[in-house]
């Protein structure tokens, strides 16, 4: 644990204590896996400072949209961070990023792989020089990689991804979100809060190697079990399960409905709700086996009844029945539906140029509590001098030489 104190942010409101208060994390990452993944280690209390380029993150100029001159996309994923700009090709500058690392307890990168090791800032450098420190690095391929492109398009595509996603008839399909990317960075921290709680017992640090294709081809799960067991390639299965059924969407009078039948018990006080018992006594429906192989059979016959009533009628049929179901929300309606709100998934941050802003809040509870964004996202190089003083030392002169001409 770094012995100097880190970013309190707090405003002198009295907390508890976070979990990665005391940990400092160096941030030599951009765009989006690398920069969630820093996120979720300032959510969790640690002291992240973020190393720019003299023209900062490129996520900065990812837009529209803009407020106020401040990228959306560039909020979203680098709040509970200090902003240190340090031209890595100049020396003096190169020099202090180097001290930081060694002062630090983890080192974060998603450079292309061997691009910081030719600036003194790889993994055996530092490693070579602070043995308990913790490097992460992460890529789209693995360190061995460093010719292919690490682009969550690309990953989503490599992995297989894609080929599960969409309608059968359709063509190959993107995620909505960019999840390889959210996906390596979450691994990634995983990983990282595994080796501090490691160095705690024995005093070593860690060398984490995250790819974002390997990421996606980690969360397959029972799709790769059935690829594994059967020889057979899954395809894509719309808004369907491959395997359960009835569990999917559902056309309602005004509109559609998620409905999850998870067991035949299940499914029989399913038909009860529905109103259609004869369903639950259809031999071809009687196990989840049946289902599935006449599914397109059953999702007629469920959908026909549907047609009955709205969509909101049916919710609190089946909510009263104890069957899973869900309406489908727009991100408007779902970070205004009762259970976010009460869950405080939508914070509001104030930022020095943008004003106040929302973020997206903490998915993990604490004690009851979401994690607080003790500091907004950061202007570009908004800490560089306070930090460099603070921690390294450096008077203001020294701070100046480190701009170069």
């Amino acid at each position: 644990m770094s012995s100097e104190g880190s970013a309190s942010g707090g405003g002198g409101t009295e907390r508890p204590p976070l979990p990665l208060e005391g940990f400092r994390v160096l941030d030599l990452t951009h765009a989006l896996a690398g920069p969630y993944c820093t996120m979720l280690l300032g959510d969790l209390g640690a002291d992240v400072i973020k190393v720019e380029p003299p023209g900062g993150d490129h996520a900065r100029r990812w837009g529209p949209p803009f407020v106020d001159g401040e990228s959306a996309y560039f909020l979203s994923v680098n709040r509970n961070k200090r902003s240190v700009v340090l031209h890595l090709k100049h020396e003096p500058a190169r020099d202090a990023a180097i001290a930081l690392a060694l002062i630090s307890d983890v080192v974060v990168e998603n450079h292309r792989p061997g691009a910081l090791a030719r600036l003194g800032l790889g993994v055996e450098e530092l490693r070579a020089r602070k043995p308990e420190l913790i490097y992460a690095s992460i890529s789209g391929f693995g360190q061995g990689r460093p010719t292919l492109a690490g682009y969550d398009q690309i990953v989503q595509g490599t992995s297989g991804l894609m080929s599960i996603t969409g309608s059968p008839d359709g063509p190959p399909t993107r995620a909505g979100i960019p999840v390889g990317d959210i996906m390596a960075g979450m691994f990634t921290a995983h990983a990282i809060l595994a080796a501090l709680l490691e160095r705690q017992r024995t005093g070593g640090g860690r060398t984490v190697d995250v790819a974002l294709n390997d990421s996606l081809l980690a969360v397959m799960t029972h799709h790769a079990g059935r690829y594994f067991t059967t020889g057979q390639a899954p395809g894509r299965e719309g808004n369907y399960h491959p395997t359960i059924a009835p569990y999917g969407t559902f056309a309602t009078r005004d509109g559609h409905l998620n409905i999850a039948v998870g067991s035949d018990e299940q499914y029989r006080r399913f038909c009860e709700a529905l109103e259609a018992p004869e369903l639950g006594s259809d031999p071809r429906f009687a196990t989840n086996a049946d289902r599935q192989a006449v599914r397109a059979e059953l999702t007629i016959e469920i959908e026909r009844r549907l047609a009955r009533r709205t969509s909101g009628e049916w919710l609190a049929r089946l909510e009263a029945a104890g069957i899973p179901a869900g309406p489908i929300h727009d991100l408007a309606a779902a970070f205004s539906d009762p259970v976010a709100v009460e869950r405080g998934m939508r914070v509001e941050v104030e930022h020095p140029t943008a004003g106040r802003v929302s973020q997206v809040g903490s998915p993990w509870k604490l004690d009851g509590a979401s994690s607080p964004v003790r500091l907004p996202p950061p202007l570009l190089g908004q800490h560089t001098a306070e930090v460099l003083t603070q921690l390294l030392g450096y008077d203001e002169a020294r701070v100046r030489a480190l701009r170069p001409d």
